[in-house]
C-alpha cells in the first residue's frame, strides 16, 4: 500500500478525522488519521507517527441472544440516574466514557447502581461528570464499563468484551477522562505548547492502559477532558503526524506493547476489536495463550478473507475514475436533487433505485459521485458496499464475483460479519466461492449477512448490470427478491435499457427507475459541465485561444448529445490534432456513438500500420481479461517483428478510440467499443471470423506453454508450499504464461472446427499433456486457478468425447 499524509482535526479537546474530499480513500485515511494518533503515545507520547487504514467497526451496543448492553438514562425530573437495555433495533443515540479504572473499591458497580449505592465512592465522580457532559451534549443517554455491565455474570462479561469496540465505535461521543490530569498541572490555555503541558498530558495512566487504546481508535469523535471537568485543547502538534495504513499482524500487536491492563491477559483481548476477530475469554489462560490464540484467529480471518476477495472495489472505483479523467462534482451533483433519487433515499419504503441509460451516458461516474455522497453524508455510521461488473474482465463479470466483492467490502466495514463466511470457509477453503456450488453458498451466506441484528445501515451499489457476463438472471432474481427483504439495506443498480434487466427487476417491489433518458436536460447540463473541463484540458495544452476554446465548446455542446464518452473520444482525438486544424477536425467528427466508431475504423483501415491494428483489436476483443503488452505480443507472433516497447505502445495508441493502455495493462475505453467490433464492424476486425482468431490464439497459448512450462517454475524447492506465501521472483518466468494457462481451453472449445481439424487438434492436446500435464497443474497453482483449471478440464473431456 502507499503512504499517505493524514492529519486529525483537534478543536477544543476534540480529535475528529476530517472529512474535506470525497473519494472513497476517505474512510481509510480517516482511519489512518486516528491510527496515527494511537501511534504517537504508544509507549512514548512523541514517537513517529504511522497510520494504519484498518480499522475494525461493528453495531452500537446491541445484544445477543439474552444479553443486552445497558446503558445509564438521565430522568429529567428528578436528576437521578436509571440503567436501561436496548434492542440492537432501538438504540437511541449515546455518549461514552474512556477513563482508567481505580481501585476495585473505589468504582461503581452495576450492583451499587441497582441497589441506588455508590455514590460516596471515588469512581462516582467519573459518573456525575459523563451525566453533565452528556447533558450538556443534548444526549439522554451514556454508557461507562465500570457500570454497565454485570461482571459477576461471566457469559456477559465475555459478551461485553467481544462486543467494546463496536460499542465504542457507534458512540456519538466519546469522553476521555483523565483522572490524573488537573487544571492545576497543565497551566492556561497559552501555555499549551510547553513542556510542562505536554509532560502532564502525555503521563497520564490512560495513555499506556490497555483497553483505551482501542477506546481512541474506534469512535468517530473523541473529547479529552482533566480530572476538573475541564475540555482540553490539545494542539496539532502533540497528535499529528504522518500516516500508513495496512499493517501486518506484529505491527498492529505492537502498538499495545508499552501499555498495561488491570488483568495482565486483558493486554491480548484489548487488541480484538483493533484486529477485528472475536474471542470468548477462557479461564485461567495466560497472556501469551490469549495472544497466539488471537494471532491465530486473525490468520484464519485474512485467508478468509484473500479467498473471498475476487477483486478490490475500492481499487476498481479508483482505476475507473482515474482512466475517465477524474470524477467531477458538478456532472454528477444534479442527481442529488433528483425526485426519483430522493424518493430512494427518503422514503422508508424505496429500497431499490435502478439507473438506466444508454451507452456512455455517464452511468458508473453518476454511480461512483453518489458512492461519494452516500460516505460524505453518512461518515462512519453506515456500511457502503460496491460493485463494478466489467464483461472484459473475467475476474468481475459474473454473478459470483458480484456478491463475492460485495462481502468482501462488507466484511472490511463490520468485521463482525465474517462469521457467516467462516462458519463455511473454514471446511472448504478457497473452492466455497469457486466450484460448481458457489452461487448457491454465497446466496445463503448473503441472506445470512442481510438478516443479521448486527448489520448497520447499509447502501448496496452494483453497477453495469449488463456486463455481468455469467449467471445475470440469478443475479437479477436475487436482487430482486432481496432488495425489500431488510429495511437497514437499500440497493442501487445500473444498467443499459436493456428489456430482459428490466423484465427481471420488475418483481422486486418497491423500486425506483431513473431513466438518464428522461432527464436528459439535466445530462445535458452535465455533460455541458464535463465539455468545459475538457476543453479548458485542451486549451491548457494546446494553447488555444478563446475564439477557438468558444467555438469548440458550442461544436461540442450541439453534437454530444448528453453522452460522456462521445466527447471523451473527440477530445481524446484533438489531443493529436495540431492547433490550427482543431476546428476542421472537429467538424469530421459525427454525432452519435456508432457513427463515430464508425469514423475510427475506417481511419484505421487506411493507415500504415491497419494490418497490425486490427489484428490487435481482433485478439483484444476476444480475450476472457485485459491481457499486458507482454502477453499481447506472445499470443499474437506478428507483433514480436516490432523493434521495441514504444512501437508497440504507438500501435495501442493508433487504436486509442477503442483501446487505452494504463500500467502496461490493455483496456478497452469503453464496453460499447467493444461491442461495436464484434457486433457491427467484424468483418474489417475478424477477416477471417472470430472462430479463426480463436484457433490462432489457442495454438500460439499451447506454443507459449510448451516452451516455458517446467518443473518448480518459481524454485521453491520445498514441496507443498502453501500458494499464498509464493511471491514471484523478479524475471517472472510466467509473465506471458499466465493467460495461456487459464484460458487455452476456452480459446480451443471457441475455435474454428472442422472432421479433419478435430483429430490433428485432439492429436496436439494429446501431445502437450502427455509431456506437460503436472507442470500445467504447476503453473494453475501458481496463478491461484486450480478451481479455474478443474472446469477447464471437464469442458476439454465433453470436447473429446464429441469429436
Amino acid at each position: 500500500m502507499k503512504k499517505r499524509k493524514a492529519s486529525s482535526e483537534i478543536k477544543g479537546g476534540e480529535v475528529r478525522s476530517k472529512r474535506s474530499r470525497s473519494k472513497d480513500s476517505e474512510d481509510e485515511d480517516a482511519r489512518s488519521e486516528k491510527y496515527s494518533v494511537a501511534r504517537k503515545f504508544t509507549g512514548s507520547c512523541y514517537r513517529s507517527s504511522l497510520a494504519l487504514w484498518r480499522l475494525e467497526e461493528g453495531r452500537a451496543v446491541g445484544t445477543r441472544s439474552s444479553y443486552q448492553a445497558a446503558t445509564l438514562r438521565l430522568n429529567k425530573e428528578d436528576g437521578e440516574l436509571t440503567i436501561v437495555s436496548f434492542d440492537d433495533d432501538a438504540i437511541p443515540p449515546y455518549a461514552i466514557l474512556s477513563h482508567t479504572w481505580g481501585a476495585d473499591e473505589e468504582e461503581v458497580t452495576f450492583a451499587d447502581l441497582k441497589k441506588g449505592e455508590g455514590k460516596n465512592k471515588p469512581g462516582y465522580e467519573k459518573i456525575r461528570f459523563c451525566r453533565e457532559q452528556a447533558q450538556h451534549d443534548g444526549l439522554q443517554y451514556f454508557w461507562i464499563n465500570t457500570c454497565c455491565i454485570n461482571k459477576a455474570n461471566k457469559a456477559e462479561l465475555a459478551f461485553a468484551i467481544r462486543s467494546m469496540f463496536r460499542w465504542y465505535r457507534n458512540a456519538v461521543r466519546c469522553y476521555v477522562y483523565l483522572s490524573d490530569v488537573s487544571n492545576d498541572a497543565i497551566g492556561s490555555s497559552e501555555a499549551v505548547e510547553s513542556l510542562h503541558w505536554k509532560t502532564a498530558f502525555c503521563n497520564s495512566r490512560w495513555f499506556t492502559y490497555g483497553w483505551t487504546l482501542q477506546e481512541l481508535l474506534a469512535p468517530p469523535l473523541v473529547e479529552f477532558f482533566s480530572k476538573d471537568g475541564e475540555k482540553l485543547g490539545i494542539p496539532d502538534s502533540a497528535l499529528q503526524g504522518a500516516s500508513l495504513f495496512d499493517f501486518d499482524v506484529n505491527e498492529q500487536i505492537s502498538w499495545n506493547e508499552h501499555r498495561t491492563t488491570k488483568i495482565p491477559v486483558d493486554r491480548a483481548y484489548s487488541l480484538m476489536g483493533i484486529l477485528g476477530v472475536s474471542l470468548s475469554p477462557f479461564d485461567d489462560e495466560s497472556p501469551a495463550e490469549a495472544l497466539k490464540r488471537l494471532t491465530d484467529e486473525v490468520d484464519k480471518q485474512n485467508k478468509c478473507l484473500q479467498d473471498l476477495r475476487p477483486s478490490n472495489p475500492r481499487d476498481d472505483k479508483k482505476r475507473i475514475e482515474e482512466t475517465k479523467g477524474g470524477l467531477l462534482e458538478d456532472a454528477y451533483c444534479w442527481v442529488l436533487g433528483n425526485a426519483s433519487f430522493q424518493q430512494w433515499r427518503n422514503d422508508a419504503n424505496s429500497h431499490l433505485l435502478w439507473v438506466k441509460g444508454d451507452p456512455g451516458k455517464g452511468k458508473t461516474m453518476l454511480l461512483c459521485g453518489i458512492i461519494n455522497e452516500l460516505q460524505k453524508a453518512a461518515g462512519n455510521t453506515v456500511t457502503i458496499s460496491y460493485f463494478f461488473c466489467q464483461a472484459t474482465d473475467s475476474r468481475i463479470n459474473s454473478a459470483t464475483a458480484v456478491l463475492r466483492g460485495l462481502l468482501y467490502m462488507f466484511m472490511n466495514q463490520q468485521p463482525s460479519l465474517v462469521s457467516h463466511v467462516r462458519k463455511k470457509h473454514d471446511h472448504a477453503g478457497k473452492s466455497l466461492f469457486e466450484d460448481a456450488n458457489a452461487w448457491a453458498a454465497l446466496t445463503e451466506i448473503f441472506v445470512d449477512v442481510l438478516r443479521d441484528p448486527r448489520l448497520s445501515t447499509t447502501y448496496l451499489v452494483i453497477d453495469a448490470l449488463d456486463e455481468c457476463v455469467t449467471d445475470l438472471p440469478k443475479l437479477l432474481e436475487f436482487v430482486a427478491k432481496q432488495s425489500s427483504t431488510s429495511s437497514r439495506v437499500k440497493w442501487i443498480v445500473s444498467s443499459r435499457n436493456w428489456p430482459d434487466i428490466e423484465e427481471q427487476l420488475e418483481q422486486a417491489g418497491h423500486k425506483v427507475r431513473l431513466s438518464l433518458e428522461l432527464n436528459a436536460e439535466s445530462l445535458s447540463a452535465a455533460v455541458g459541465v464535463f465539455i468545459q473541463h475538457k476543453v479548458s484540458q485542451l486549451a491548457q495544452q494546446k494553447k488555444y485561444d478563446k475564439q477557438t476554446q468558444d467555438a469548440l465548446f458550442a461544436r461540442l455542446t450541439s453534437s454530444a448529445d448528453g453522452t460522456f464518452l462521445w466527447v471523451a473520444l473527440v477530445c481524446q482525438d484533438l489531443e493529436k490534432t495540431a492547433r490550427r486544424n482543431a476546428l476542421k477536425k472537429l467538424d469530421s467528427f459525427p454525432p452519435g456513438l456508432d457513427a463515430l466508431y464508425e469514423r475510427m475504423i475506417q481511419q484505421i483501415s487506411v493507415s500504415d500500420d491497419a494490418e497490425l491494428c486490427k489484428q490487435v483489436l481482433a485478439l483484444d476483443t476476444l480475450v476472457y481479461r485485459p491481457i499486458t503488452l507482454g502477453e499481447l505480443v506472445a499470443l499474437a507472433k506478428s507483433l514480436g517483428d516490432i523493434a521495441n516497447e514504444t512501437d508497440l505502445r504507438d500501435i495501442i495508441g493508433f487504436c486509442r478510440s477503442f483501446l487505452t493502455l494504463r500500467e502496461d495493462t490493455v483496456y478497452f475505453v469503453h464496453q460499447s467499443a467493444k461491442d461495436f467490433l464484434f457486433l457491427k464492424a467484424s468483418n474489417q476486425v475478424f477477416l477471417n471470423g472470430a472462430e479463426e482468431v480463436h484457433r490462432v490464439i489457442f495454438i500460439n497459448s499451447l506454443a507459449i506453454l510448451s516452451r516455458t512450462l517446467h518443473r518448480d517454475m518459481y524454485r521453491l524447492k520445498a514441496l507443498g508450499s502453501p500458494v499464498e506465501n509464493v511471491k514471484p521472483p523478479d524475471t517472472d518466468p510466467l509473465a506471458v504464461s499466465r493467460y495461456p494457462c487459464v484460458y487455452w481451453i476456452d480459446h480451443l472449445l471457441k475455435s474454428s472446427t472442422n472432421g479433419v481439424g478435430n483429430l490433428q487438434t485432439i492429436s496436439v492436446v494429446n501431445e502437450f499433456l502427455r509431456k506437460k500435464f503436472l507442470y500445467w497443474l504447476e503453473g494453475l497453482s501458481l496463478c491461484k486457478s486450480i478451481p479455474k483449471g478443474i472446469l477447464s478440464m471437464a469442458k476439454l473431456q465433453s470436447f473429446v468425447q464429441v469429436c
